[in-house]
Order: C-alpha cells, then sequence, then structure tokens
C-alpha cells in the first residue's frame, strides 16, 4: 500500500504543480495559481499520516515506509526549487516570459551551485532521518525497525559521496573548454 501511496503522492504533487501553472497562465488566476502550488505540501502531509497509521496498525515496517520518509525529506528539501524551476520554464513556454537562465557550469559559480545542491541534500537527510528516528521512537520496538537505522546509515554513506564530489569542484573547478 505504502509503495502505491508514493507513487501516488508523486503523480499529485506534479499534477498540482501543473494544475497551479495552468490556472495562473492560462486563465490569469495569479492567488489561485499560487494557492493550489502552495497546497503541494498536503500531499507530503497524507503521506506522513498514512505512513505512522500503517506502522501503528500492526504492519512489519519496511524499506518502503523508509523510502516515504525519504520522499517527504527530498520534497521539503528541493520541492521549492522544483515548482519554481517548473513555473520559469512554463512561464517561458507559455506565457511569454523570459529564457529560464542556464546554471553555470564552470568555474566558481559552477562549485557554488554543486554546494547548494548538496547543502538541499542535507537538508532532505536531516528531516527524513528525523521522521526516521520519530517513526523508531513510536514504535519503541528496535527489532522492528532495525530497517530505518539501515536506512539512515545508507543514505548517510550516499550523503558523503555526494558531499566529496560537490565540494571536489570547489578545490578543482571545472574548467571552460575550448571550442
Amino acid at each position: 500500500m505504502i509503495g502505491w501511496l508514493i507513487v501516488t503522492c508523486e503523480i499529485g504533487f506534479w499534477v498540482m504543480i501543473l494544475s497551479g501553472l495552468i490556472v495562473r497562465y492560462f486563465f490569469k488566476k495569479r492567488r489561485a495559481g499560487i494557492l493550489l502550488l502552495l497546497l503541494t505540501p498536503l500531499i507530503d502531509l497524507t503521506l506522513l499520516v498514512a505512513t505512522v497509521w500503517d506502522i501503528r496498525s500492526g504492519t512489519a515496517a519496511s524499506y518502503l515506509h523508509g523510502l516515504a520518509a525519504i520522499y517527504i525529506g527530498g520534497t521539503v528539501a528541493y520541492g521549492h526549487r522544483m515548482i519554481n524551476w517548473a513555473d520559469s520554464h512554463f512561464a517561458y513556454r507559455f506565457a511569454g516570459g523570459a529564457r529560464p537562465a542556464k546554471p553555470p557550469k564552470t568555474g566558481a559559480a559552477h562549485a557554488a551551485v554543486e554546494r547548494a545542491g548538496w547543502y538541499r541534500h542535507l537538508l532532505a537527510w536531516v528531516i527524513g532521518s528525523a521522521l526516521l528516528a520519530v517513526m523508531i521512537l513510536m514504535i519503541g520496538q528496535p527489532e522492528r525497525t532495525r530497517i530505518f537505522e539501515r536506512i539512515i546509515g545508507g543514505w548517510a554513506c550516499i550523503l558523503v559521496i555526494d558531499f566529496v564530489i560537490s565540494f571536489s569542484y570547489t578545490l578543482w573547478p571545472r574548467r571552460p573548454t575550448n571550442k
């Protein structure tokens, strides 16, 4: 059930964004469009409540329950950025807006973008890990929640790898290629 709910929430997230952008740009209802975009956190809340309810009702804690926490951490950390990206591209494509700026690919500016991406990843990890820790405490049976501890540890390893890659551009920035 939780796996399908995660998929449904991801689809719902993008449907809500698309609906908000359509209302905002095609129907010229700026406030209604913004309201629809601001409702996207309700999708995360729905997933969180369903995950906790599923575990509290006796379902064995699984990787999918942990994935729900990862999903929520990711949407909180990256959601605003994704909405801004979609808004700028939608405005450019359908409403005569300015062409969205491409991120820098070389030099110190690229290194700064990579570091900012890592900080967002760190925020996602902190939020997701906090949710997993709360679920561990709520269940109160360590033998049922070992999977959550492994998820936190595995994600921390990925975060360290991302740190090394992201911050390597600070020490060794990409150089422009000669064309």
